[in-house]
């Protein structure tokens, strides 16, 4: 048999193997024990070589993951044939019994891949005997030593975790005397042989589940090198190693209340920052109110999400919290009205609305400050901008009316003959509201002794209700407080501000 037809066996040998195996195996730090059988071609002086059966052992270590070194043991039987026998020929046929043995030295191609293929040399000794075609021992039965040298390529295939199917082509060089004849050159012979390596015991450069990391640094991370997502967040060991850089044995890395899995595949947020857009809202409490972590302001009205939740106490998902027709940055940073509430003055209007129809401070209940509300005098058609269309008195209930125009004499709790007219308002008022109750209160400016003032601005708001019962309201009705100057609503340092603060007031009850 030729060296072509060794190699077209070879090939035969490869494309029958399962060349789709699932599984990879590093040789560092592993035993591996061999069983590989197959046949020979003996080069000799002969004129004709004849294959031969053979098998071998092979018992090596890993030193590196593409380096392992070892003993190759086997049994070779050569034959060969003379067409015309030759001068010093012992016989025209002859059979050699050979065990060979060598150190070798692997160097594997692929380490760690499914498909790893190889080369090898190494260096030792065969022992053998020659026998006749008549099964004389020549010259006789003692074994005969001779070097021998194997070198040769090879191919593994991972069956399992613990198991490759080797395919291997080699070439043995031995003295030129195997043959029992001396032409002055070195007898050897070819080597073809398929097999199974079995893998001992367990490396750190194994990845025995498969998830990118070696077990070595599988257990220096802590982390579990039978289990390929140790965290059970979806993500393989490896992957968050070297792709993502998280942390294998936590499954929410940085502690944003969304698991590592979560952010890479379904929210494509980034599982080492807890706020992913920067908003002041940590991925979690995003994906749970369902703002969009990837977006700083979700809603779009000028308002990081961060702002509206904490700051504003808006809705992040809308761009006009309140419904009050202006958008929630307008309000914080346009008006400075509460985008979370409707009516931030509480005088019966939306801010939009003040803002857009009424051109009324959506900050001030009353604009222009001549005693009714602007959404009062909305709804009954005054001028919200207008005090001079104010003189209605509207009595709410939680409300306080300032009754300007009502005076007194100077230092006294004597009436002035001009607020007759704010307080016939007032009495309209009360008839207008029967159900009413209001808590009349008396108002000074600072200059005098607090017990004075207090006294009189007491003796004022009672000078107030004996007017009013006076003119036929219930006593009942009427209550009286006297403040002093506790209470001012102007700068009393002012002659304009001690006229304001001299001031009497209808709180109405609840």
């Amino acid at each position: 048999m030729t060296t072509r037809t060794i190699l077209k066996l070879m090939f035969l040998s490869i494309i029958l193997l399962p060349l789709n195996a699932g599984f990879a195996q590093n040789s560092e730090g592993r035993w591996v024990l061999g069983f590989h059988g197959g046949g020979n071609l003996w080069i000799n002086d002969y004129s004709t070589s004849v294959v031969g059966p053979g098998g071998e052992v092979m018992f090596r270590y890993g030193i590196h993951r593409a380096l392992s070194a070892g003993l190759l043991v086997g049994y070779e039987e050569f034959k060969a044939e003379q067409d015309l026998p030759l001068s010093g020929q012992p016989s025209s046929y002859l059979k050699l019994h050979a065990i060979p043995a060598s150190f070798v030295a692997w160097a594997h191609l692929a380490a760690g891949e499914k498909v790893n293929p190889y080369i090898y040399a190494g260096i030792g000794a065969m022992i053998y005997k020659r026998l006749d075609g008549a099964g004389v021992y020549i010259p006789n039965s003692e074994f005969i030593t001779t070097i021998h040298v194997p070198v040769g390529v090879g191919l593994e295939i991972f069956a399992s975790k613990k198991a490759s199917i080797a395919v291997d082509l080699g070439f043995r060089v031995t003295d030129d005397y195997t043959d029992a004849l001396k032409a002055g050159k070195l007898d050897a012979y070819w080597t073809a042989k398929a097999g199974i390596n079995i893998y001992l015991g367990s490396s750190d450069a194994d990845d025995d589940d498969e998830d990118g990391l070696n077990n070595g640094d599988e257990a220096t991370l802590g982390a579990n090198p039978i289990n390929p997502d140790t965290d059970g967040d979806a993500l393989k060991d490896g992957e968050e190693v070297h792709q993502h850089k998280t942390n294998p044995n936590k499954a929410d890395s940085e502690g944003d209340g969304l698991n590592d899995g979560d952010e890479v595949t379904k929210y494509k947020t980034d599982p080492n920052k807890a706020d992913t857009d920067g908003d002041g809202l940590v991925d979690g409490d995003e994906v749970s109110r369902k703002s969009d972590p990837l977006k700083t302001d979700t809603d779009g009205d000028g308002l990081s999400d961060g702002d509206e939740v904490q700051k504003h106490q808006s809705d992040p998902l809308k761009a006009d919290t309140d419904g009050d027709g202006l958008t929630d940055t307008d309000e914080v940073q346009k008006h400075m009205t509460d985008p979370a509430k409707s009516d931030t003055d509480s005088d019966g209007l939306a801010d939009g609305e003040e803002v857009k129809t009424s051109r009324t401070d959506p900050l001030k209940s009353d604009t222009d400050s001549g005693g009714a509300s602007d959404g009062v005098e909305v709804k009954r058609g005054s001028n919200p901008l207008d005090p001079q269309d104010d003189a209605i008195i509207i009595l709410e209930k939680g409300k306080t009316v300032v009754l300007k125009g009502v005076n007194f004499e100077t230092k006294k709790a004597t009436l002035t003959a001009d607020s007759e007219i704010t307080l016939e308002k007032a009495l309209n008022a009360l008839n207008a509201s029967p159900d009413l109750d209001v808590l009349i209160v008396g108002h000074t400016d600072n200059v005098g002794k607090a017990d004075y003032n207090k006294d009189l601005s007491l003796r004022r708001a009672e000078a107030v209700k004996s007017w009013l019962i006076k003119k036929g309201i219930s006593k009942d009705r009427l209550t009286v407080a006297g403040k002093g100057f506790d209470e001012p609503i102007d700068d009393n340092t002012t002659t304009e501000g001690r006229l304001n603060n001299r001031r009497i007031e209808f709180r109405v009850l609840q």
